[in-house]
């Protein structure tokens, strides 16, 4: 079986609006192979430079294109394959955008290999240990107290038992930071499990003097309160702080979530499937739990970032729960052919051959930009 194309495909809403939310536009990947097996997979980065990434002819042996680098290759050679992608764009790569593309080829290749081998990823990883994962509802804070609260007590008449709150317009203030909470917890009860995304805004100090605040509310965890580079911020806060430290959905590399345990100390590492890819997810787990850090997915945007993160955390010791974005996007409920559905606040791990993601063509051809 041998490649036969690489595809990088944009699809985005009508509307792009000004916020933190990355439900609004998705960058798939195809691969295509001679054997008549397809293979998905997705990136969540700026679309369109990793299409060019992707589609990059070649420069000389080291600035190449992953297209380029995997046409004509043996699919089922997965991590051979992500060595010669790493190897083959070393003067351009090695961080950022160019190992989020790679991630997506990673996916479409693991894709490939489960239905080659009739087999759930899952069990190509070593096997699983959960059918299901607990799942909680991602949500952003809403421009009112009262319409946040409102947003809660919609994913607990869905049978959430989890839901997390994130970025603009929270973190301004104490008062009107209380007031969210407040609202939240109010409307939750006392069993209902409440997360905060903080959004990057604050320093090591507010973010201590918040925490402290915000003990009465029982948060489930605090997360990305500071700059991803702040490593000695992450430190300070968490030895100061009596909430779970979380942070990770910026990183995309071994390296990077090895400094985030080992130099800042948090205690949840969110490993974004589409950002580094199930080959390298797999290490960091394994980094994670041999520091006695819990693991779990970052998703805001599709259901094929949902398959690829119910995969990878049903095959890791540490997996602590599941990220499920609920943003009233088409893209993010309506990519999968058979949307993933959380039923009493769990969701089910997929149990068919690949990741378990089959596309909604009608969907994608409606939303891509340029041809398919």
């Amino acid at each position: 079986m041998k490649i036969t194309d690489v595809s990088a495909v944009y699809l985005r809403l009508p509307e792009i609006k000004a916020r933190t939310d990355s439900s609004q536009d998705a960058l798939l990947v195809r691969i295509d192979t001679d054997a008549g097996v397809t293979g998905w997979g997705e990136v969540d980065g700026c679309p369109w430079v990793v299409k060019a990434i992707i589609d990059a002819p070649m420069s000389h042996t080291i600035v190449t294109g992953l297209r380029n680098l995997l046409i004509g290759e043996d699919p089922m050679d997965v991590a051979r394959l992500w060595t010669k992608m790493y190897e083959g764009t070393l003067y351009y790569g090695r961080e950022g955008a160019v190992i989020q593309a790679m991630a997506g080829c990673d996916l479409a290749l693991w894709d490939i290999k489960g239905k080659a081998l009739d087999q759930p990823v899952w069990k190509l990883l070593g096997g699983r240990y959960r059918d299901k994962l607990r799942v909680y509802s991602s949500n952003m804070f809403q421009f009112t107290p009262e319409a946040t609260a409102d947003r809660l007590r919609a994913a607990m008449d869905e049978g959430f038992t989890a839901a997390k709150f994130g970025w603009e317009p929270f973190g301004k203030d104490p008062a009107s930071d209380c007031a969210y909470l407040d609202a939240l917890r109010k409307a939750a009860g006392p069993d209902f499990d409440i997360m905060l995304d903080v959004g990057l805004i604050w320093d090591a100090t507010t973010t201590i003097q918040r925490a402290k605040l915000f003990e009465p509310y029982g948060l489930a965890w605090i997360e990305e309160p500071v700059h991803p580079d702040d490593l000695n911020g992450y430190r300070r806060i968490s030895q100061n702080i009596t909430q779970r430290l979380a942070a990770g959905e910026e990183e995309c590399t071994l390296r990077g979530f090895q400094r985030l345990i080992d130099e800042g100390g948090i205690g949840l590492a969110q490993i974004d499937l589409t950002r580094c890819g199930l080959t390298q997810a797999m290490k960091i787990a394994q980094y994670a739990a041999d520091k006695g850090v819990l693991v779990a997915n970052h998703n805001f945007t599709t259901d094929l970032n949902t398959a690829a993160s119910l995969t990878f955390l049903s095959a890791v010791p540490n997996a602590y729960v599941l990220e499920y974005c609920v943003e009233p996007s088409e893209l993010s409920r309506n990519l999968a052919r058979d949307p993933f559905v959380q039923r009493d606040g769990f969701m089910d791990v997929p149990d068919v051959p690949g990741l378990g993601f089959e596309p909604n063509f009608d969907v994608i051809e409606k939303y891509a930009v340029g041809s398919l």
